[in-house]
């Protein structure tokens, strides 16, 4: 391991599979666009149920990254986590072969909804044909701890490795173990989240959250700080970050993208959204004071926008609790109106588009929108111009979880 350190725990390698975007320039290109590929739910099985729109990802491939044995022994949530997980070693110029050192790379995801489909695959065939019928790697596939351990097996990675269950604000939390296991001596960390939430089985689990959108129109299904807030719709895909300490990536060569300034985390009552505004107000101030950040440092909000009334108003006005003034001026924006709410890879998404936000130099939209009722600069129809030097990114989850992350662009320092 590396003895002469910076203390910063950088982003060096970026690996998106999403609605709308298998890779990260596609990603970007739709995300700055805002176009908006909430659609009607095509996966059999799925035809009569309440939720009828989200975000799925079509013609996914995974074979085209990843070798066959370990295809069968996954679900398609680890797919995702595993596909994105080879782009972003690539990116970062780590490549796919094994490590000079493998107790110096670990690997931590977020997970929420598990191994779904796989899971109702095998329960299908006991109950239809009988035990002998079931594979073996019902036991593991379903796991939400699976994608953490694929990636390390086929990575050949023996560093710190973990899974975050922290609710949908697990995804910023996941980053924030990578930060600390980079700063604690861990030399490069692949971090992040991916879920599979639209088979059957997962949906009807889903169906118990009240803030769960069952409209039928995709333009209207989705729609936060808005007076037609009807709820969230789900989505499917996520995105791996590999995370190394800044002097080392210097080191070796490779640009440094981003760098992960502050993080802080609370919790507040499941469902009582009128809480969360203390909750994430008070985690957003934790992570400005970690990153060393005054409130009008921050150039842009990606909000958690939940789209349920209550909620996005707590939102709202945490935020301006937590940035005073600035919070009234500061661009706000949600990409995740055009994609769907993937748990906990929801807020991961947000951290890369937030980088590639700083990267070009632009506010990407929020799809859908248009008649804001929040004291809120939410950013709508078009991609804003502006100079970027410092993003915040904030979740909540359906439990009561609240998480903020503070991103600083790649070469920027603490002022």
């Amino acid at each position: 391991m590396s003895t002469q350190r910076s203390g910063r725990a950088a982003i060096t390698g970026i690996g998106v599979i999403a609605p709308n975007g298998q890779r990260t320039d596609a990603y970007w290109k739709s995300v700055r666009e805002g176009l908006s590929v909430l659609d009607r739910i095509t996966r059999e099985g799925c035809g009569h149920m309440p939720l009828q729109v989200a975000g799925e990802v079509q013609g996914f491939d995974p074979s085209a990254l990843i070798e066959d044995r370990f295809l069968v022994q996954t679900d398609r949530f680890s797919h995702f986590a595993m596909s994105a997980a080879a782009l972003a070693l690539d990116d970062a110029g780590l490549g796919s072969g094994d490590p000079a050192e493998p107790f110096s790379v670990g690997v931590v995801t977020a997970a929420g909804s598990g191994g779904g489909e796989f899971g109702q695959r095998e329960l299908q065939k006991l109950w239809g044909q009988g035990s002998k019928f079931v594979g073996p790697y019902q036991s593991i596939a379903w796991f939400y701890a699976a994608s953490t351990g694929q990636i390390s097996i086929r990575g050949g990675f023996k560093g710190p490795c973990g899974v975050v269950a922290s609710d949908e604000a697990g995804g910023l939390d996941s980053l924030a173990h990578a930060a600390r296991a980079v700063r604690r001596g861990t030399d490069t960390m692949l971090v992040g989240a991916a879920e599979a939430p639209l088979a059957p089985y997962s949906m009807v689990c889903q169906l118990g959250y009240p803030e769960l959108s069952t409209v039928a129109e995709p333009d209207r299904a989705y729609r936060p700080f808005t007076s037609s807030a009807c709820g969230f719709v789900p989505a499917e895909g996520g995105a791996l970050l590999v995370v190394e300490d800044e002097r080392k990536a210097r080191e070796r060569g490779v640009p440094v993208r981003a760098t992960l300034a502050g993080h802080a985390a609370t919790f507040t009552s499941a469902a009582r959204w009128a809480g969360s505004r203390e909750g994430l107000a008070r985690a957003i101030r934790g992570a400005l004071d970690e990153a060393g950040c005054a409130p009008e440092e921050i150039d842009v909000v990606f909000a958690d926008a939940m789209g349920v009334p209550e909620a996005d108003r707590a939102e709202a006005l945490a935020i301006g609790d937590a940035l005073g003034e600035h919070g009234r001026r500061v661009p706000v924006t949600a990409p995740k109106t055009g994609i769907g709410r993937a748990y906990c890879a929801a807020p991961v998404l947000d951290t890369v588009a937030a980088v590639l936000a700083m990267e070009h130099g632009q506010v990407p939209p929020t799809p859908n929108v248009f008649d804001v009722c929040h004291d809120l600069d939410l950013v709508t129809e078009r991609a804003r111009p502006a100079e970027l030097r410092t993003a915040l990114v904030l979740s909540r989850g359906l439990m009561g979880s609240n998480a903020a992350l503070v991103v600083r662009r790649g070469g920027e320092s603490a002022r």
